[in-house]
């Protein structure tokens, strides 16, 4: 039996497969740019000698649905999954459950209701999922199939956490308060790190910076957060690559009344036009260091501002926890950029946090320990893996739910 996990964006669908035994990866890929002439299908698959291969379909896509009847024609031709007979689930990323789920939840028609409940809270991005969910039920109705939240990792934020600064009836009534995401890279993360330093989870106080085009921080005491970044959208917090993070509230009011944008063109500007992108042009990382490193003004400053504003957060979280027993790099950024780490850390040394110059600029795909010998605190990287998170979450809930005598 098989595990497939969908991650379905509004112009993206990601998947991969598991063996079921043990999760180890059969196949997966990505369809980006969906709805546009440019769509690209890129799907790899390990063959029966164990080798992977790759097929890349360019401008062959026509939307979801399309990429959806692509990937399952690919994943049978290349003989990895034959029928849907095969799969024992399939798990789907959702990015908010609001306050109703904590947990993987099987889906039926009332859990489905449920999730659509919750769409005004983030209606950029479970309305995708949400297509993705449908589709593959309509395909696959009598496959069992689970959605696992990326808030549901916060889920132990005390109220004086969680709570605006807001009228409380705004909380009672629309429900506007902190939420925080990355929860399915957090959880997988924090048990490696766990794993990887021969400690407990329940004895660890970890800060994870979770380090993308997407970024946040995250205070985690014993295996559970008390303290992140994002809030009730993915816009609170750090510096991303193209999102704003933290701004003052007034600033919206200055541009809707002096520079007359319209909610909709701000809301646009704060997700897409700001961050990384809005100070230098450019919201990959990758681009921005290397123009800084040949002089240009603009990204310097945008470097200078992402460091920066991470760095203030690691002191605040520090400040939290009381007690530090890891750093912990994760994502694209996190995993790979070696200037962002060691800018982020600097100075730190009073607070016990001392990092290897050595260590982190060395080249490394595996999790690899980044901190001085001296240094009290543990720096590391964790490349996370949230296909398998959601992979192993959808097993297990699904096992709970047979266990209980529970029918999709």
């Amino acid at each position: 039996m098989k595990v497939l996990t969908l991650n379905s964006g509004s112009s993206s669908l990601k998947f991969k497969l598991f063996e079921a035994n043990g999760l180890a990866p059969l196949a997966g890929g990505l369809a980006e740019r969906l709805g546009t002439a440019a769509n690209r299908l890129a799907h790899r698959w390990r063959d029966d000698r164990g080798r992977w291969q790759e097929r890349v379909r360019e401008g062959a896509t026509d939307g979801h649905a399309d990429a959806i009847a692509h990937i399952f024609a690919d994943l049978s031709a290349a003989g990895v999954l034959r029928e849907p007979g095969e799969l024992a689930v399939i798990g789907h990323r959702v990015v908010h459950g609001g306050e109703h789920f904590t947990t993987p939840v099987l889906i039926n028609h009332a859990s489905l209701a449920q999730i659509r409940a919750a769409e005004h809270l983030a209606p950029l991005h479970n309305p995708a999922n949400l297509r993705g969910i449908d589709l593959t039920r309509r395909l696959f109705p009598r496959v069992p199939q689970v959605a696992v939240f990326d808030t549901a990792f916060h889920h132990t934020l005390a109220a004086h956490v969680s709570h605006y600064a807001l009228p409380v009836e705004l909380y009672e009534e629309f429900h506007v308060r902190r939420y925080g995401f990355h929860g399915i890279s957090l959880q997988y993360v924090t048990r490696e790190a766990a794993a990887h330093m021969g400690r407990p989870l329940a004895e660890l106080n970890l800060i994870v910076m979770h380090l993308g085009n997407g970024a946040s921080i995250t205070a985690v005491a014993g295996g559970r957060s008390v303290e992140t970044s994002m809030g009730m959208t993915p816009l609170e917090g750090l510096m991303m690559g193209t999102r704003c993070g933290d701004l003052d509230p007034a600033v919206h009011f200055h541009l809707l009344r002096y520079a007359r944008r319209t909610p909709r063109q701000l809301e646009d500007l704060l997700y897409h036009g700001s961050g990384l992108k809005g100070v230098c042009g450019h919201g990959d990382m990758r681009e921005v260091e290397a123009l800084a490193g040949v002089g240009n003004p603009n990204a310097a400053l945008a470097l200078d501002m992402f460091c920066h504003r991470l760095k203030k957060y690691i002191g605040a979280y520090a400040a939290v926890l009381g007690r530090v027993d890891a750093l912990v790099f994760t994502a694209g950024i996190g995993e790979n950029a070696a200037q962002v780490r060691a800018r982020s850390v600097a100075g730190l040394e009073g607070f016990g946090i001392a990092l290897d110059p050595a260590r982190n600029r060395a080249p490394g795909a595996a999790a690899r320990a980044l901190h001085r010998e001296d240094s009290r605190t543990q720096i590391w990287v964790i490349p996370t893996d949230e296909e398998y998170e959601i992979a192993r979450c959808a097993l297990d809930c699904l096992a709970n739910e047979q266990v209980q005598g529970a029918s999709p």
